[in-house]
């Protein structure tokens, strides 16, 4: 996925609509955590081995997709609005990761 493409298609697409005074980082905060717990109420109910099935269900699986991309979505305009380069966060985060976790240490479940 090109970050920096979908960024600038979601510039256009925003302002094509006059939406962008109202993208204020603060409201696509707001706006990403609602359409992060539409993500959630997919699984509320499911059992941890049924949400491991989710792709057995077409249409469960083309619901949770679209809410994966509201989330997404959000989240790229934030990082667009914020000056925030996804690619080298999430590269220094990782990093960040593999030194507070090595390897052969045994998973913390409340991760």
């Amino acid at each position: 996925m090109d970050i920096p493409a979908l960024q600038a298609r979601l510039r256009d697409f925003s302002a094509e609509r006059g939406w962008e005074p109202y993208q204020t980082p603060k409201n696509l905060a707001m706006a990403m955590v609602v359409e992060a717990a539409e993500l959630v109420e997919i699984f509320q109910w499911m059992t941890p081995e049924a949400s491991t099935r989710v792709a057995d269900d077409p249409a469960v699986q083309q619901h949770l997709g679209e809410e994966i991309a509201d989330v997404l979505v959000y989240l790229v305009q934030i990082a667009d609005r914020c000056g925030v380069d996804v690619a080298a966060a999430v590269d220094r985060k990782i990093g960040l990761n593999a030194v507070k976790y090595p390897p052969g240490r045994p998973a913390d479940p409340g991760l």
